[in-house]
């Protein structure tokens, strides 16, 4: 792995910066390269201080069956949503619930959130001030404390597992 120096915070980052200017510019002109160099090398210290320091991820394993069912869970949401959608008999009952969180890392309930958001009928509306609970809406809900488990167990207590161990 690349080892991060003070001038160059995120080499990585720098070089898609790069590139991505270069693929802006469509040139490999000596001056497109050196304004494109000079900006990925500059940006990143710029901002650098923003960044939250990187998670610990505790099981790589279990991070990828996470990813493996959110996406999953994506295309069986998309299948659902759609079968809603083209049932013009069937009444739709949605809610917004309040989702007590586990979770108390701002990066593991940011995880949370966007998980809920990506997968369809569902979407993350608001976190509380006190970083304890989430506010969901979802477009068919049927019990709100089935909503819970069901959040609970196939994302929240596997997140922390991953990052919070």
């Amino acid at each position: 792995m690349i080892k991060p120096r003070p001038w160059l915070p995120t080499p990585l980052l720098s070089i898609l910066l790069l590139v991505v200017w270069l693929l802006m510019a469509r040139s490999i002109a000596f001056g497109h390269i050196l304004l494109g160099g000079a900006l990925a090398v500059a940006i990143p210290l710029v901002t650098q201080r923003f960044a939250d320091p990187h998670p610990h991820v505790g099981k790589p394993g279990l991070l990828l069956r996470f990813v493996l069912r959110v996406l999953g869970d994506i295309v069986i949401a998309n299948l659902e949503v759609a079968w809603l959608i083209v049932n013009p008999w069937r009444r739709l009952r949605p809610h917004f619930v309040e989702y007590p969180l586990m979770l108390e890392d701002r990066f593991t309930i940011t995880l949370l959130a966007n998980t809920i958001s990506l997968t369809p009928g569902t979407v993350s509306a608001n976190l509380r001030l006190d970083g304890r609970s989430l506010l969901i809406h979802a477009l068919d809900v049927e019990d709100d404390e089935a909503l819970i488990e069901h959040i609970r167990e196939r994302y929240e207590r596997p997140l922390k597992e991953i990052y919070e161990c």
